[in-house]
């Protein structure tokens, strides 16, 4: 009988992804990764060591458009663009990456300071900060600002994605609100994110004349 042939963790992290993407991050386990393979569940044991690794496997994936896995798409360099251009691209291709796989956004949040990917995508968006004139206290909380940002409207947007048709009703008692989510609704997501990005970043000081954005 001939020996199967071996797998590499990049197959095992798109199959993951495969079952993500098709049944939901609920039906993830190393079973259903096995299942996907065609190999008997205890087989992944020799690539991958916990369901931890397999998560941190499939976040690398999923992110990897995120600093040039996608040549065209690549975050640009740092002499092309200012800072802020540079950080508004950042944030577009972290949002692109998880648009793309939506089921793996809680895993991107639980492992973003663990995952390669995600590491080097906050080294990234440090590095225009720091370009920008901004010291060491400073960047820290620009950088928890621009995370904090990206996960809450990628799950925002996710929600609403997902959403009835008719959307969230409010009482009457809150026209703004109402008048507030109505406007977002009709707004195309892409922009949205964008707008709310350049919001963020006029907040912190971060304005036009550091880059086009």
């Amino acid at each position: 009988m001939p020996r199967p042939r071996s797998l590499t963790t990049a197959q095992i992290a798109a199959a993951a992804l495969a079952v993500i993407d098709r049944d939901g991050l609920p039906a993830l386990s190393m079973r259903t990764v096995a299942a996907e393979l065609d190999r008997r569940t205890m087989a992944l044991y020799r690539y991958v060591e916990d369901r931890e690794e397999l998560e941190c496997l499939v976040v690398d994936l999923a992110l990897g458009s995120v600093l040039g896995g996608v040549p065209d798409r690549a975050a640009p360099p740092a002499a092309a663009v200012g800072p802020r251009a540079r950080l508004l691209v950042l944030l577009e291709l972290m949002r692109e990456a998880v648009g793309a796989h939506p089921g793996v956004l809680p895993l991107a949040v639980r492992h973003h300071g663990s995952c390669p990917s995600a590491l080097r995508w906050r080294e990234r968006l440090l590095e225009a900060l720091a370009d920008a004139g901004l010291d060491a206290p400073r960047r820290a909380a620009a950088l928890h600002a621009l995370v904090s940002y990206v996960i809450g409207a990628l799950e925002l947007e996710h929600q609403a994605a997902v959403a009835a048709p008719g959307g969230v009703s409010v009482p009457e008692a809150f026209p703004l609100l109402a008048a507030a989510l109505t406007a977002r609704a009709a707004t195309d997501p892409a922009h949205a994110f964008a707008d709310g990005a350049r919001t963020v970043l006029d907040g912190l000081g971060l304005g036009p004349d550091l880059g086009s954005g």
